[in-house]
């Protein structure tokens, strides 16, 4: 669960018209912080950076999926069937 912190500066950033990225980017922070502290066992940055965003997906936030030169076109539908379940859900 996200901290409150956190929720609060995804919220001001939406109400700022900011890009979804850069509302994302608070979750991403605090996963980046949770891992220099130690609280989750993350075996690299890029790990964090993808637990981040999807905290960020199940709190609402429109991130688009992956892009392709990165990611297989199985792991894109993946990804964008994810994206759609969890903003029908909120």
């Amino acid at each position: 669960m996200p901290e409150q912190k956190t929720m609060q500066g995804a919220r001001q950033a939406k109400r700022e018209g900011k890009a979804p990225t850069t509302q994302a980017g608070a979750f991403v922070e605090e996963e980046m912080e949770h891992m220099k502290r130690g609280k989750h066992r993350v075996q690299s940055r890029k790990q964090a950076i993808a637990i981040g965003l999807s905290k960020a997906r199940k709190a609402g936030v429109r991130v688009p999926a992956a892009g392709s030169k990165r990611a297989t076109s199985a792991s894109r539908r993946q990804s964008a069937s994810r994206t759609r379940g969890s903003q029908r859900r909120g």
